[in-house]
Parts: structure tokens; C-alpha cells; sequence
């Protein structure tokens, strides 16, 4: 894919959503830490289902610290691998506190060395949260890359750094929002609404569907 055609796409996604936002639920940059760890191989409808209970009793790391894993537990219980990421959350509030002063660090070294918190995680912290022109890779942007041949790799990695190098500094904050909306509703993984599709006729996707 030539660099004219990646500005169109780019451009008519802007166009479309000028302002994109997560949908994940979050009103400080440690309640986005929380929903992001907590929507690790689960939906942000059911993390925010989660959070909505949680939050208005917890969302500091010394509130949610204080719940303690089982008290966690019980917030989250309807989320995949809660046990596990029970115990990553406590142990990142406890993290906050000893070395963060209770703050979520712009820095991310000190994002990954948080229990639960990958690469992708910091990513979307960072973006969304602190304005960072960084792409997280999720499996819709993966997907939507490598289909619509904007950038393409073999894994995650490849494919941010892929789009990091061809997307124009002007979309860099935003490029995230919109690749994952528009996987998520559109470029859909099993039969994606290529009919519907504002990009449809600048995708080098070969299959194309009605």
C-alpha cells in the first residue's frame, strides 16, 4: 500500500470520528491502568459492567489495595481470569504506592514492570491517558492491518512498528482508536461488512464481501 492511499484511510476515518475514544469506562489514568488489565482476553462491555460496581467504592490504588484479592474478587468474578488478575491489580496498587507516591508513572519502563501490564497495556495508557502517540495492537488492529494491507506482520509487534513508521505524525494519537472501532464493528473477523465499509474501495483486501 503506497503512502497516498494510507492518508485517504486515515483521513476518512478522521473524518467519520474526529474525537475517537476507548469505550472501556475510566475517569483517571489509574481507573484506564484497572479497565485495561481487566479487559486482557475479555470485552469492554464486561469490564465495564465490572467497573461500574467497583470504582464508586475503589479507584485508588490505596482503596482498591485495601479491598484486598478476595474483596477484588468479588467485583470482578464475571470477568475471564479474574482470579489471576486480582491478584496482579493488588500487587500493581501496592507497586503505586511504595514507588509511585499512589500516581500511574508516564514512563514506560515503570508501566511494564507492573504486574498484569504488557506492552499493549502501557500503550493504551499512555495514549489515552497521557497523549503519547503510541499504537497499541490489539487482535482488531492486527487483523485490520494485515486485511486491509496497511501494515502488515506476522505478529503484534511487527505491525506496530509497521504503523508507526508509515502513519503521519498528525494521526499518530488517534490511529489506535479508530483501527479498533473500526475492526470491532466493521472489519469484523469472521465476514467483515465490507458493503458498509468507508474505506472499501482503498483496502487491498482480495475478499471482499456484499
Amino acid at each position: 500500500m503506497n503512502k497516498q492511499k494510507r492518508i485517504q484511510i486515515l483521513t476518512r476515518l478522521r473524518d467519520n470520528n474526529p474525537k475517537p475514544e476507548t469505550e472501556l469506562n475510566f475517569s483517571s489514568p489509574f481507573e484506564l491502568l484497572v479497565a485495561v488489565t481487566l479487559s486482557a482476553q475479555a470485552t469492554d462491555v464486561s469490564v465495564n459492567k465490572a467497573t461500574d460496581k467497583l470504582f464508586p467504592v475503589a479507584n485508588t490504588p490505596q482503596a482498591i489495595y485495601d479491598l484486598g484479592v478476595e474483596g477484588l474478587k468479588h467485583y470482578i468474578k464475571t470477568i475471564g481470569l479474574y482470579n489471576n488478575k486480582a491478584i496482579n491489580v493488588i500487587k500493581a496498587c501496592k507497586i503505586l504506592l511504595d514507588q509511585h507516591g499512589g500516581q500511574v508513572p508516564e514512563n514506560r519502563e515503570a508501566l511494564e514492570a507492573l504486574p498484569g501490564v504488557g506492552r499493549k497495556t502501557a500503550n493504551v495508557v499512555l495514549n489515552t491517558a497521557f497523549g503519547w502517540p503510541t499504537i497499541a495492537v490489539d487482535t482488531h488492529i492486527f487483523r485490520m492491518a494485515n486485511r486491509t494491507k496497511f501494515a502488515m506482520g506476522k505478529n503484534v509487534d511487527q505491525v506496530e512498528e509497521k504503523m508507526l513508521k508509515v502513519t503521519p505524525a498528525e494521526f499518530k494519537v488517534d490511529v489506535h482508536h479508530w483501527f479498533i472501532l473500526h475492526g470491532r464493528y466493521t472489519c469484523i473477523a469472521r465476514k467483515p461488512r465490507c458493503g458498509s465499509c468507508i474505506i472499501e474501495d482503498l483496502c487491498e483486501f482480495k475478499d471482499k464481501t456484499e
